[in-house]
């Protein structure tokens, strides 16, 4: 837990330094003003992913069959679907979040703690994070940002990771080989899920950082509005043209 807590303080701590040393560079890109730092915390990632992760999540993949690997995705998604309707019931939105704590009461009693979603797509799910409640609350996402092994984010989404990172199930395991043996498994089921994903973006993408940024930000913001964000204001609409006065 203090290793979790530790590492959350330490990335928000390097956003405030990069925020703070890189304020005065002129010329980014909207919504990414650290573009140089986070495109090389981004080619670090790479180098990482392409050295250990990745083989490791193929190596997973291709070894544990679909039926075991779904039990693993099932128990990670249960957690977070708990988490879910807590947020939902921060943002207001009752009903929803009544949902989804049906969902994750049904499949911690009846799924065996998670691993059987018995619920199943009786019950949608709609996943909630506390950056997504924060910017339900009219607070805006600030830059965009790349974290160290965790990948994309923003100031807000970083600002409420020590809250998101608590409300998975290896925050609940107090002994230490246990608890790094569950982020291990869940850091490397996530990859595996992203294994299709991450590929085609390699075949198409001219520019893979700015695509994923793109994407992110895209993606984040319509998850705010639940999937109808308002529509961003026409930078070249400068306000209604008035008449000419006549002669």
């Amino acid at each position: 837990m203090r290793a979790r807590r530790a590492f959350a303080a330490w990335s928000i701590a390097t956003a405030a330094l990069a925020l703070g040393g890189c304020a005065t560079v002129a010329g980014g890109t909207p919504g990414d003003p650290l573009e140089g730092f986070n495109r090389a915390v981004f080619a670090f990632n790479e180098r990482l992913d392409s050295a250990l992760i990745k083989p490791v999540a193929t190596g997973y993949q291709t070894v544990l069959p679909q039926f075991v690997r779904n039990r693993i995705d099932n128990f990670f998604d249960n957690f977070h679907d708990g988490w879910s309707a807590v947020n939902q019931l921060l943002q207001g939105k009752p009903s929803a979040a009544l949902e989804m704590g049906l969902k994750f009461g049904v499949n911690t009693v009846f799924g065996f703690g998670g691993f059987v979603d018995v619920a199943g797509s009786a019950i949608e799910r709609r996943s909630e994070d506390f950056g997504q409640t924060l910017g339900r609350w009219g607070i805006g996402p600030g830059p965009y940002l790349v974290l160290p092994l965790l990948g994309p984010s923003t100031v807000r989404d970083t600002a409420a990771l020590g809250l998101d990172l608590r409300a998975t199930p290896e925050a609940f395991v107090d002994r230490r080989p246990e608890r790094w043996g569950l982020v291990t498994v869940h850091l490397i089921s996530a990859r595996a899920r992203l294994l299709s994903t991450t590929r085609l973006i390699d075949e198409l993408a001219l520019d893979k950082y700015a695509l994923i940024r793109d994407g992110y930000l895209a993606r984040r913001r319509s998850l705010v509005y639940d999937g109808n964000p308002p529509e961003d204001p026409d930078p070249d609409d400068s306000g209604p043209t008035q008449a000419a006065p006549s002669q």
